[in-house]
């Protein structure tokens, strides 16, 4: 596959996928779910990468969760909800091998839920974390919600969907959202440092860790595809596309009048 939307590069057995759409802040359509899938699939596989770095292309963003500009109530690929995230985030955790997220800018809704999902996270101290579902018509009913309500506690993963705010690299670095936080020029040279530490270790060994830490969590996979036709649906209606609308309008949306 030739990649528009993702670069795929290999530093000492290590696997970099980065969306490379800087522009839209690295927000995903479908066709950039699609390379994703297809990078991480062959990274996952490939007996000579030790480890996959998950990235952001540009300064401002590693990812800001589906690309509310290309689409008018619906997305532009295949999958329940035109989006093939069930896939994504299943080869994020099936890969036999750690994901680390390398944030160094925005991880805000889709995009802060696959640093989530990722087995580890390294930020930049200049990182913002957040959740935009509610204020958009969208959410991740499924690993996006019930795996980080495992990652950071209910409360806290309750008061990021339910308010919507914004956090900082070291607030995340408290919740347990991130590993570590480094100084923003050190954070190319601190997740490679990772890596090679990583690249030390039996891949084997590592392979059945991951496989039994996802064991105990892999029935919200069952959650999630259960609330993503609920989803399918809820996109379809006007209150879902009242998000759409007011977020490509630049206003508030009005949510309200739909529940009248």
């Amino acid at each position: 596959m030739d990649y528009e939307d993702i670069i795929y590069s290999v530093t000492n057995g290590a696997a970099y996928v980065t969306i490379n759409r800087p522009k839209v802040f690295n927000a995903f359509r479908g066709q950039t779910c699609e390379e994703l899938i297809h990078a991480l699939t062959k990274a996952a596989w490939d007996t000579s990468i030790g480890v996959i770095v998950l990235a952001g292309a540009g300064d401002k963003a590693f990812c800001t969760g589906g690309d509310q500009s290309a689409h008018e109530g619906q997305y532009d690929g295949r999958g329940v909800i035109g989006l093939p995230v069930e896939e994504l985030q299943s080869i994020l955790r099936d890969a036999p091998k750690p994901v680390i997220a390398m944030v160094q800018g925005y991880a805000i809704g889709g995009g802060n839920v696959l640093a989530t999902i990722c087995d580890m996270t390294i930020a930049s101290e200049k990182a913002i974390f957040g959740q935009v579902g509610p204020k958009v018509g969208s959410v991740d009913p499924g690993f996006g919600t019930a795996y980080l309500a495992r990652v950071v506690g209910e409360k806290k993963a309750r008061e990021m969907w339910y308010m919507c705010r914004k956090y900082t690299a070291q607030e995340a670095l408290e919740m347990g959202l991130v590993n570590k936080v480094v100084a923003h020029d050190k954070l190319a040279d601190e997740v490679q440092q990772w890596c090679d530490e990583i690249m030390q270790k039996s891949p084997t060994a590592l392979a059945i860790a991951k496989r039994s830490f996802n064991a105990d969590t892999d029935n919200i996979r069952g959650i999630s595809a259960m609330g993503m036709q609920a989803l399918k649906l809820y996109y379809d209606s006007d209150e879902s596309q009242e998000g759409v609308k007011a977020f490509n309008e630049k206003r508030q949306p009005d949510f309200r009048q739909y529940t009248e």
